[in-house]
């Protein structure tokens, strides 16, 4: 799994841990919550969109 600071918007990567399990697609926005974890949207080639935490997603 990767770390927080190493992805960044416009990465192509795949989700290796959670609801969206081997999704993947390029990283569009990376926030930091209230609370204090970095979330992320993925667009699939497709053109679905979806958010997971940054800790469940790998670079590609």
């Amino acid at each position: 799994m990767s770390d927080n600071g190493t992805i960044v918007n416009g990465d192509a990567c795949v989700v290796v841990a959670g609801t969206h399990k081997g999704r993947g697609g390029v990283v569009e926005d990376w926030k930091l919550s209230k609370t204090g974890h970095a979330t992320v949207t993925v667009r699939e080639p497709s053109g679905e969109r979806f958010k997971t935490l940054a800790r469940n997603v790998a670079k590609t």
